[in-house]
């Protein structure tokens, strides 16, 4: 008899020790797929990042962006000039590892020789300015020219407010254009 009790006694501080567990692993688990979808967004965000501005024909006439929805769904947006950029960043971002679907909202920009001209004009008019000049120099310039039916819009990121109104006053300052909205971004330092 002694040794039956001895034997039940052990069975059910088994099985309070398993039901435990299991019951911890159930409470905590989803807590630790949460944190590891939240240290995955950041390399994604990073991914993202890196595969749209290494695309061979993105360039200053140019804006992407993205944003991530879920924790694998990636939105495209922003203006391109050419055609091919829109369906080569979607199909960039659809390779990615990471990457369930791609929605591809990025909108081609008119064709017209009118925008063409200005966005030339709007490239030299910030670009020559002492102090913006510097920003010119990198593989992708930073300060992005979008001209839409001649409108421009500044997009990107400047290290200064400064800066920021300096290319302001240089795109208002370009002939032919019809309006200029700047929407650029200042580093936070």
């Amino acid at each position: 008899m002694i040794s039956k009790r001895v034997a039940d006694r052990d069975f059910s501080w088994l099985f309070r020790f398993v039901l435990t567990i299991v019951l911890a692993c159930g409470i905590v688990m989803p807590g630790l797929a949460q944190k590891q979808a939240g240290k995955r967004y950041p390399e994604l965000v990073e991914e993202v990042r890196h595969q749209l501005v290494m695309l061979p024909y993105y360039g200053v006439f140019d804006n992407l962006e993205f944003r991530i929805e879920g924790a694998d769904t990636v939105v495209l947006s922003g203006q391109v000039s050419r055609p091919t950029l829109k369906s080569d960043a979607e199909r960039t971002v659809k390779r990615l590892e990471s990457v369930s679907k791609v929605v591809n909202n990025i909108e081609v920009l008119p064709v017209s020789p009118h925008d063409d001209d200005i966005r030339i004009a709007a490239y030299r008019a910030i670009y020559s300015k002492p102090g913006l000049d510097r920003y010119a120099h990198r593989a992708v310039p930073p300060i992005h020219i979008i001209v839409k039916n001649g409108n421009i819009t500044l997009v990107g990121v400047v290290a200064s407010e400064g800066d920021k109104n300096l290319a302001g006053i240089a795109a208002k300052g370009v002939s032919g254009a019809f309006n200029v909205e700047n929407k650029l971004s200042v580093e936070r330092n």
